[in-house]
């Protein structure tokens, strides 16, 4: 199968053929149509997690999909060949990766696509959107309250900016002047704040009391978490533990994704809901996938990457 690979550590990934994965017990084989780039494979690409996680040369780059159900292992209960279904790789494992024609994965990570999403959506919901949502359960946003959106142009805070609102928050999102302001809008922000600005001072011309809730998907924590009302609740992305936000009057959540079935499934009833868009910027094809990832970080939603 084709796959895009990272060799080493020297040398930019490329598309190679590299041996088809076979299904064992409680796994499936999914023909990949759709899969989106993340933080996490910039990551990886760059070395990051060097000397935190094991890197099987050559590592196949890629977390979330969503394409057919090719074949099952003994075992597998809930899906059968022929299933249009979408999911991501968990954990920080690097042995499998979902730029490619073909995944092995176990069932608990996949859910159906339904009528009223494509595979492209689908392709570009599993870690972001999964991550949003844990995100926004986390801060549990009411009814009137105002809360921060940082990193709302990226594909967890597009998404996040979604969900909040659609709980009846007022959503206060980053986002430079202009069609990225005018992107998060679109979205459901109520109010945009320039980031390379004073962001502190924008918020607080918005909300002079402080923001009921923050999620962190970008920027400095120790600015944000100074804009909580008294016991606000901070949900970072970037955080390994509560501790290392260091807010003493607040309550701080370190969201570690997991993209398991009943997320999913929940995710792509909000889109056939009406209630979640699926911003994509662009989408290329898997010989053009280093194109995608320099793509990645101005882009506004999520960048695709579709296998023939």
């Amino acid at each position: 199968m084709q796959a895009f690979v990272m060799r080493d550590f020297e040398s930019p990934p490329t598309v190679e053929w590299v041996p088809t994965p076979q299904p064992g017990t409680g796994e499936l084989l999914v023909r990949i149509r759709a899969a989106s780039v993340n933080g996490f494979d910039f990551g990886v690409l760059s070395g990051m997690l060097r000397g935190m996680i094991e890197y099987p040369f050559p590592v196949v780059l890629g977390r979330d999909f969503a394409g057919t159900v090719e074949a099952v292992g003994e075992g597998v209960t809930q899906f059968s060949p022929g299933d249009a279904v979408f999911g991501a790789v968990t954990g920080l494992s690097l042995s499998s990766g979902t730029f490619a024609t073909y995944l092995v994965i176990g069932e608990q990570s996949l859910a159906r696509i339904p009528a009223g999403v494509d595979v492209v959506q689908a392709g570009a919901l599993g870690v972001a959107g999964a991550t949003a949502l844990q995100a926004v359960d986390a801060i549990a946003p009411q009814p009137g309250e105002t809360i921060v959106v940082s990193g709302a142009t990226g594909g967890v805070g597009a998404y996040a900016v979604q969900l909040a609102a659609a709980r009846g928050a007022t959503v206060i999102a980053t986002a430079k002047p202009g069609a990225a302001a005018d992107f998060v809008r679109r979205l459901g922000a109520t109010h945009t704040v320039d980031y390379t600005d004073d962001l502190a001072a924008q918020v607080r011309a918005i909300a002079p009391d402080g923001v009921a809730a923050v999620i962190h998907a970008a920027g400095d924590v120790t600015e944000l978490g100074s804009l909580l009302l008294p016991g606000g609740r901070l949900a970072s992305t970037l955080l390994m533990s509560p501790e290392q936000a260091g807010l003493a009057d607040a309550s701080v959540t370190a969201v570690m994704v997991n993209p398991d079935g009943a997320t999913l499934e929940r995710l792509a009833a909000e889109v056939v809901a009406g209630r979640l868009q699926v911003p994509i910027e662009r989408t290329y094809a898997l010989t053009a996938a280093d194109q995608a990832f320099a793509e990645f970080s101005g882009a506004l939603g999520k960048v695709v990457i579709t296998i023939d």
